[in-house]
């Protein structure tokens, strides 16, 4: 399983720029880890507010799309399983009976039934989802390096660089790595660690959740820094060797938006979760689930572009064995809450029409189900061909199911969408072009996504 947080580690370069990082974030009082810093016509929300924000709930390990948004009641029982569909709230539709603060809220959401791609493994698969692009030289459990794709909020900062101290994304409450095998689609890839999410691996349902690198050093007052920066470049300038390398730049990029989010302020305050009323804090649930949520819509708020909240630990979906009873009782009624409140939040604040949430893991689970029905062992395996995902917010017209699987939903019987197309709507949503040039690490320019936009979404047309 997941280490815990005091043993993350990237897999490139760590060693030595996570001890440059401590040494001069010591001589600053700062700690921050990782601050990142002519596009298609956008979709507009019912208010006519242009998109600006994506929440991503990323359902690591890949969830069963037959036993949440495409039960099959027809098939046989190694295929159905054993929960039943419910009514939801838009005529026609149905989803999972442990979904019921969903189905009483079809109305806001689009769920895509025909998602499909052709990578059965973990990481593979959760670098083409998180990217929109196939990871470049794939094989079996490929870990993450620099000659990745960039993931959306990486493709972001990239595109659209800003100096007011908001990092381009935030992953969280987990860094998804185990044992040696650190997952590809967290970072920026070839666009270089100076545009990497910032990854908070901390639950935030935790009684002292906090996050010291946004927070002064004891006794150092805002009005102090300018002496630090000083003292800062002084060093700087002894260390000629430093500025040559692509981490010693990137630290002076940081230390530049350690000063502008320490002033502001706004940043900080969106992890002060003590701020939410507790009716807000036990609408979303007090769990990992859904206090991370909660602390997406805040880091929304604060004009975060892209957060990404991964439900549970790497592989924490990969239900194998113990499916049902995992679903019935430990995933489904936290996640179902969670989102529910993360909709009606959004919805009451006038956010749900600039900010697009996208449910979805890396793959779907076998249409048959693996050992004896009924028993503990009864699970479904990897299953790439077809898969759901779940949309909703910024423009796109709730109610609505899109695309359909076979009757052991197996294969898509509609025209499929890839992750390469997903990955044109996150960018389409935000008003970048899904085709812009993009440099890679040989400097040479290349397209960042090559799917096509999921129009159907926002138009309401068949998928």
């Amino acid at each position: 399983m997941t280490p815990p947080a005091t043993r993350h580690r990237h897999t490139i370069g760590i060693n030595r720029r996570e001890l440059l990082q401590v040494g001069y974030s010591g001589l600053l009082g700062l700690g921050l880890s990782s601050l990142p810093a002519a596009a298609a016509p956008a979709p507009t929300g019912r208010a006519g507010r242009k998109p600006k924000s994506v929440i991503i709930v990323f359902l690591t390990g890949a969830p069963s799309h037959i036993d949440m948004f495409d039960l099959k009641p027809d098939a046989p029982p190694e295929v159905r399983g054993e929960f039943k569909p419910v009514a939801t709230k838009v005529p026609g539709v149905q989803v999972s009976e442990h979904l019921p603060h969903l189905a009483a809220r079809a109305d806001r959401y689009a769920v895509v039934r025909s998602l499909s791609h052709r990578e059965n493994n973990h990481l593979v698969a959760t670098h083409h989802v998180l990217t929109g692009y196939q990871q470049p030289g794939a094989f079996f459990d490929k870990v993450a390096s620099r000659s990745d794709w960039p993931c959306y909020s990486s493709g972001l900062s990239y595109l659209r660089p800003r100096n007011d101290g908001i990092p381009g994304g935030v992953n969280l409450p987990t860094f998804l790595v185990e044992g040696p095998l650190t997952w590809p689609g967290q970072h920026a890839g070839f666009l270089g660690p100076r545009h990497d999410p910032w990854q908070i691996t901390r639950d935030p349902n935790a009684a002292d959740f906090r996050v010291d690198s946004l927070r002064l050093a004891a006794g150092l007052e805002v009005g102090r820094l300018d002496d630090r920066r000083t003292l800062l470049e002084q060093v700087n300038r002894q260390q000629q060797a430093l500025a040559e390398l692509a981490e010693g730049r990137r630290l002076s990029d940081q230390q530049q938006k350690a000063f502008s989010i320490l002033t502001s302020g706004k940043l900080a305050q969106a992890f002060e979760m003590e701020r939410e009323p507790v009716a807000v804090r036990e609408r979303y649930g007090r769990h990992a689930f859904g206090q991370s949520l909660l602390l997406a819509r805040r880091l929304v708020q604060a004009g975060v572009p892209i957060v990404q909240a991964n439900m549970g630990h790497v592989q924490n979906w990969d239900t194998h064995g113990d499916n049902f009873r995992r679903l019935k009782t430990e995933l489904l009624p936290p996640l179902d809450r969670g989102v529910a409140a993360l909709l009606d939040d959004l919805a009451a604040t006038g956010l749900l029409d600039e900010t697009l949430v996208m449910m979805l893991g890396e793959f779907g689970r076998t249409p048959k189900v693996v050992g004896q029905p009924g028993s503990r062992n009864a699970g479904r395996d990897h299953w790439a061909a077809c898969f759901f995902g779940f949309f909703a917010g910024a423009g796109v017209r709730g109610g609505q199911v899109i695309g359909k699987s076979d009757k052991i939903g197996a294969y898509p019987v509609t025209t499929p969408f890839s992750p390469d197309d997903v990955g044109a709507t996150v960018y389409h949503v935000l008003g970048v072009d899904p085709a812009s040039e993009v440099r890679d690490r040989q400097d040479r320019p290349t397209q960042l996504n090559r799917g096509n936009v999921m129009q159907c979404l926002f138009t309401g047309a068949a998928g």
